[in-house]
């Protein structure tokens, strides 16, 4: 297995092109066996061309792709202007199956499994994992990853929604020698390959675990039989002025998704936005349905804690497998990147700093696709990559 990352922000988009696609030719000495192609906004006028240009100079047996916000590759992440990058594998021993769906192709919520089974081209008993890429404005990414999750319980899933488009029809989904406007396009990964998912939501969490005692959908009524707004005062006073100050533009709160776990850590919990609250019946609306007897705790994000996040998510990976990494995909959210960090590269470099001096491409989504607990979700704010190793690396 071997892989190579290639990005460039030359404004002409077939010379952008060229530079990547020359510098994977020398990395990989053959024609790859998988491309992941993303391109920035600024070539929306070439979209309709990517694949053609790219199956003409290096003839991937395999295509996947979309539009972005920022690019990732080649060590770099580009980000608010023109940018193309292009990431490529080898693949021995690893069959692909591409696929693409509308939304009005997904199995009802009544459907059994071998509906999501015919629809992706793979069965659970090959152990497949996934590459996938959805259109924000015509797809319901959070109930197909339920669908996914029913079907393939086992499998890892990683991927972004396309970003840069200010309407819908603007953005692009590549697979093979076409180019779609909605739903979404995967490959599922069979053979010898595993990928690992390191999701990093950028949180650290305020006050200790709480238990919800009432709840009504998303919306929150008690914590540890007290309205979740007074036992939120609490916390505050417990707070450093500068963790208060975060109080106010920064909390979310944190659900612990394993029931039998009894000691909490980073990357325990999944990180939903508060998105509303009544003062007067001391009530919160959080972003995610909510389930009497959960754990939660409310968290803050900044870009300290972010970056705190991340190197403690990649080390904590780097520990538990020492070898076999050779590629990996990072999705990360458009909130991140020089917006968040204020310098370049942050997430890349962090990677490779813990995880190994491995390609590394992708680009800035519109949400994140990622695993937590074993179950996968749709993100914010969050970098999620997908680490591409042989299965013997087990």
């Amino acid at each position: 297995m071997r892989w190579a990352s290639a990005s460039s922000d030359n404004p002409v988009f077939e010379t952008a092109v060229e530079e990547c696609c020359r510098h994977i030719s020398k990395e990989l000495g053959g024609e790859p066996d998988l491309a992941v192609v993303f391109v920035s906004m600024q070539h929306l006028g070439s979209y309709a061309d990517v694949p053609a240009r790219i199956y003409k100079r290096m003839r991937p047996a395999r295509l996947i792709g979309c539009s972005a916000g920022g690019v990732i590759g080649g060590g770099r992440e580009i980000e608010q202007k023109t940018g193309v990058s292009i990431t490529a594998a080898l693949l021995p021993g690893v069959e692909i199956a591409t696929f693409h769906i509308g939304n009005d192709g997904l199995p009802g919520p009544d459907a059994r499994p071998k509906a999501w089974h015919e629809l992706t081209g793979v069965t659970p008993e090959r152990s497949p994992s996934f590459i996938l890429l959805a259109d924000p404005f015509s797809f319901d990414a959070e109930n197909f990853l339920k669908g996914m999750d029913y079907a393939f319980s086992k499998s890892t899933k990683v991927g972004g929604l396309a970003s840069g488009a200010r309407k819908p029809g603007e953005n692009a989904l590549f697979i093979g020698h076409e180019v779609y406007r909605e739903g979404l396009i995967g490959a599922a990964l069979t053979g010898d390959i595993r990928v690992d998912a390191v999701v990093a939501q950028g949180c650290r969490p305020i006050g200790e675990p709480l238990l919800i005692t009432a709840c009504d959908g998303n919306v929150l009524l008690e914590l540890n039989d007290e309205p979740p707004l007074k036992v939120l005062e609490d916390v505050y006073g417990t707070l450093t002025p500068r963790d208060q100050e975060l109080v106010k533009s920064s909390l979310f709160l944190g659900v612990v998704m394993d029931a039998t776990m009894s000691d909490y850590a980073r990357g325990d919990f999944l990180i939903r936005n508060i998105v509303g609250a009544d003062a007067e019946k001391g009530i919160l609306a959080v972003g995610t349905d909510l389930r009497e007897g959960q754990t939660v705790q409310f968290h803050l994000r900044d870009a300290q804690t972010s970056a705190e996040d991340l190197d403690l998510m990649l080390a904590n990976y780097a520990s538990e497998r020492t070898n076999g990494a050779a590629g990996s995909l990072l999705f990360s959210c458009l909130g991140r990147g020089v917006y968040l960090y204020g310098t370049p590269d942050h997430d890349t470099k962090a990677f490779q700093k813990s995880v190994g001096n491995i390609p590394v491409g992708g680009f800035f989504c519109n949400g994140e696709m990622g695993p937590v607990k074993n179950t996968t979700y749709l993100h914010g704010y969050t970098s999620c990559f997908g680490i591409f190793r042989p299965a013997g690396g087990s």
